[in-house]
């Protein structure tokens, strides 16, 4: 019965999506960490304040989105429409996910500490954003490019110019990714007045757009890889999620969206990874 409710939590919260932005916290804690680990201690509380963050902001939004998705033919059978999870258990995931990002920030050095409370704002104010701006792929962009940020600030105790160029790779990429997500629901969000680029400027737009965040996207990690003199496995990797990005975005079209979900969701999930992968590679294989 126990581990029935935490796997239906688990695919509340979509738990194997933490793959988005994990990836981008570890890369920038290795850079962080002079291309090599942390302490043991710094590494573990990374993992639970990116943790915290990405599964309590999803819960939240579910909550927030709960009569929306009802309302929506694709979100309606979604646990929450359904009655399958009660709005106080999300109440106390989301509780329980903060407090794990907190006590994570407590331990780790005082400005993660400092900076918690935007981390926490940002993940409040995203669920709300498509009720009032077009941007909302830019703040989810935003909410998502803090985890590189924060775990260089956790490394380091403070700010650095790798981070911030990282973390704004993952507010493009993401944004890029959710542009294309929120293709599906056009005419939903135009008889709803929801806001989303697919919404206000077109499919047809808001692919261009996308591909332009994601060129751009590509345009930053090959400047950090020069930057942070990275080797040949580094070049590697982002030569496969440059042609794995190419791959999703002529797999939809504005006249064919059958292909969105393996395109926004599938690929890039194998986007973080790989670059991931490879930058370890380069790291620990090629210093």
């Amino acid at each position: 019965m126990v581990l029935k409710k935490l796997k239906t939590y688990g695919e509340l919260v979509m738990f194997s999506h933490t793959l988005f932005s994990l990836p981008f916290g570890l890369i920038s804690m290795f850079w962080a960490a002079d291309k090599g680990l942390p302490e043991l201690r710094v590494f573990f509380w990374i993992l639970v304040a990116l943790a915290g963050a990405r599964n309590g902001a999803n819960a939240l939004n579910r909550l927030v989105d709960k009569n929306i998705d009802a309302k929506n033919p694709r979100t309606a059978q979604r646990h929450m429409p359904r009655g399958v999870v009660k709005n106080y258990e999300v109440i106390i995931i989301v509780f329980i996910c903060f407090i794990l990002l907190t006590l994570a920030a407590y331990e780790l050095n005082p400005l993660c500490l400092k900076l918690l409370p935007i981390a926490l704002i940002l993940f409040g104010i995203y669920s709300y954003t498509k009720r009032f701006t077009w941007a909302c792929h830019v703040i989810l962009g935003i909410a998502c490019g803090g985890a590189p940020v924060g775990a260089w600030i956790a490394v380091k105790g403070s700010i650095g110019w790798p981070a911030l160029v990282l973390g704004a790779v993952v507010t493009l990429w993401v944004a890029g990714f959710d542009i294309i997500y929120g293709t599906q629901d056009v005419d939903f969000d135009r008889r709803e007045g929801l806001y989303s680029i697919p919404a206000v400027f077109g499919v047809k737009n808001a692919l261009i757009i996308s591909t332009l965040f994601h060129i751009s996207a590509v345009i930053l990690l090959i400047y950090l890889g020069f930057y942070m003199n990275m080797g040949w496995l580094y070049a590697l990797g982002l030569c496969i999620i440059s042609v794995l990005l190419f791959m999703e975005h002529i797999m939809v079209k504005p006249d064919n969206l059958k292909n969105v979900k393996i395109a926004s969701y599938s690929i890039n999930q194998t986007v973080s990874v790989v670059l991931l992968m490879f930058t370890a590679l380069d790291i620990f294989i090629l210093r």
